[in-house]
């Protein structure tokens, strides 16, 4: 897999995934951070004109930048909660979002809020490509994602291993805010524009919905991901420190 961008190639070189390093030549900070990186990693970066970094990204902001990185891990599901394992699960699950923005999105929102995981479909999916990588701002380069044929059943294991799963959809009654989210928790989202699918909603143990004050009727999946994963976070951090 190819990605590209400052950002996605430093991780990924700290995560000591990247076989074959591409630059152009720029002489700032950021890429003296990618050159040391790969230095300590034992990769030799090759000189590269704009014309073949324009390529490799597909007309993509490489920064001036490419690398060739190991395909990424396929966790399972099981092995997403096991991750938690001294703390409350924190997995989110996708079914069905498709823009690789979006997904890349996530799995920053995902990786600053601490989560666990993150779980996806096989089908019906962003590729889990440069642009992911790019979007997330380096964080696929060490997310957890189990990819799985049926978000349905993946839900069904999740509440088998102590998982509250919360669906979100605009037709819910209850708001995001009335979750404990101090419990173990998979928040599930659904694709952008048309939301949960049924099947997937009836299997959640409960669907909510984020409250719109304004003219829209909905934020965007992976707006609504920052926003439910960071009421999590300040449910856990209240109930450590104390706090109501």
């Amino acid at each position: 897999m190819i990605i590209y961008g400052i950002n996605p190639v430093l991780e990924a070189l700290r995560a000591g995934r990247v076989r074959r390093l591409r630059v152009a030549a720029r002489h700032d900070k950021r890429m003296h951070d990618v050159m040391a990186a790969a230095a300590t990693q034992g990769v030799t970066p090759e000189s590269a004109d704009a014309q073949t970094l324009d390529r490799l990204a597909r007309g993509g902001v490489h920064q001036g930048v490419a690398a060739d990185v190991e395909d990424v891990r396929d966790y399972s599901v099981a092995d997403l909660i096991a991750a938690a394992a001294r703390r409350p699960a924190l997995i989110v699950v996708l079914d069905g979002v498709e823009d690789p923005h979006n997904v890349g999105a996530i799995l920053r929102a995902a990786d600053a809020a601490g989560a666990s995981g993150v779980v996806r479909q096989a089908r019906h999916s962003a590729t889990l490509d440069g642009i992911v990588a790019k979007a997330s701002a380096g964080a696929l380069a060490t997310a957890r994602i189990a990819t799985v044929v049926n978000v349905a059943r993946a839900i069904e294991e999740l509440k088998e291993g102590g998982v509250w799963t919360i669906g979100l959809a605009d037709a819910a009654t209850d708001d995001y805010t009335a979750v404990d989210f101090t419990l173990p928790t998979a928040i599930v989202l659904g694709a952008e524009g048309s939301g949960l699918r049924r099947l997937v909603g009836e299997t959640c143990d409960r669907l909510v919905r984020i409250p719109m004050a304004g003219a829209v009727s909905s934020l965007n999946v992976s707006v609504a991901a920052g926003v439910v994963l960071y009421e999590a976070v300040r449910q856990r951090r209240n109930a450590v420190s104390g706090k109501g």
